[in-house]
């Protein structure tokens, strides 16, 4: 079983690499781009849209939303992107991944507004 998800994680990271390419390629269509975008600026962020530490919930996006996004964002882009991407993703995949910190900033304010609203309706409820 742990083979299985070596596996699984190792073919994950080679279809981000190859999305990350196939985003970048000038001939992409603009809604590939759009969306591959938002799904390789996601998966390559530090921060989840939901923390890993919440029991359950926090590996949700890593189990689902990831790789639905992937499965949608391949199949948006036309197969001669994507084969000179998988190419290209195949040189880049001993080299370490890059972090989209503009991403997790976005994130981490999201939880502090988050946070803020819920702390004040808490207030407001209780005291």
């Amino acid at each position: 079983m742990l083979l299985r998800l070596k596996s699984l994680a190792k073919k994950l990271k080679s279809q981000l690499y190859t999305l990350y390419f196939a985003y970048k390629h000038p001939q992409s269509p603009l809604l590939a781009k759009i969306f591959t975008g938002c799904v390789v600026a996601y998966a390559f962020s530090p921060i989840d849209l939901i923390p890993d530490f919440i029991p359950v919930l926090g590996y949700l996006d890593d189990l689902i939303i990831v790789p639905l996004g992937i499965t949608i964002a391949l199949k948006l882009i036309p197969e001669s992107i994507l084969d000179e991407s998988r190419f290209k993703a195949q040189e880049r995949m001993s080299e370490p991944k890059p972090k989209n910190w503009v991403t997790g900033t976005i994130f981490i304010l999201i939880w502090i507004v988050l946070s803020i609203l819920v702390s004040r309706y808490l207030y407001i409820k209780f005291f």
